[in-house]
């Protein structure tokens, strides 16, 4: 069952370990291969733990945060299927500096990262996969950090809807942000107060960019939305 699974995920990932591994290898994943399912706001692993596993999002949705001063939590990245993460503190040989917990639930599973590093030290490509990860998220935290510090308020929460929409999709409507995200999370994804994103959600709604019914974001006007989130 584990390696059907792991087929079924990996069919959909064409960059994904999965297509660079032997015969041999792949078997010894799928014995090592577990699933874990997680209930809503459920912490995968916190700050300070030590890593032991490669995650991989198999269903749900998944946040990588860090607590900061007086409480207040930043959002790193938002994880969608399928999606490795949870391994760069291994490859560091540290203590977890963030943490992570299912926005929803979620269905995800995991590989022992001393099997990972096993594989590594014996297949090059594996190795390339990692580093390519690596950098690429290197890449998109290098620019997250400048539009986080320069972009005005409004341009940081165009942003976050756009991310949103761009990891997770439209429902059926095709306008509806496929996740129903808190204010409190809205605020800690675009570095603001929640009383900050409140009010900016309302200056988008009267200039009917979005509509918003709850946690449930309909986006009316995407390329102006992806205009204030370029240059705001």
């Amino acid at each position: 069952m584990i390696k059907a699974v792991l087929e079924k995920v990996i069919s959909e990932d064409l960059a994904a370990i999965w297509s660079i591994l032997d015969s041999d290898e792949k078997r010894r994943v799928a014995e090592a291969f577990t699933i874990h399912n997680f209930k809503k706001n459920q912490i995968i692993y916190a700050e300070k733990d030590d890593p032991e596993n490669l995650w991989c999002l198999l269903k749900g949705k998944v946040k990588l945060y860090k607590d900061g001063v007086g409480g207040r939590q930043q959002i790193l990245r938002l994880i969608r299927p399928v999606q490795y993460f949870g391994y760069r503190a291994y490859f560091a040989r540290e203590p977890y500096v963030s943490s992570a917990a299912a926005f929803e639930a979620s269905a995800i599973g995991a590989l022992p990262m001393s099997l990972v590093e096993d594989l590594i030290n014996n297949n090059i490509r594996l190795a390339w996969f990692f580093i390519h990860e690596l950098s690429r998220n290197l890449g998109g935290s290098d620019t997250k950090i400048v539009n986080l510090t320069q972009k005005h308020i409004r341009g940081r929460l165009a942003e976050a809807l756009i991310l949103l929409k761009d990891n997770y999709g439209y429902e059926a409507d095709e306008e509806t942000i496929n996740i129903f995200m808190a204010r409190e999370d809205l605020a800690n994804l675009s570095n603001m107060t929640t009383s900050n994103a409140i009010r900016t959600l309302s200056g988008f709604v009267a200039e009917k960019i979005i509509t918003v019914d709850g946690r449930r974001i309909k986006i009316l006007n995407e390329p102006l939305l992806r205009k204030i989130s370029k240059f705001g």
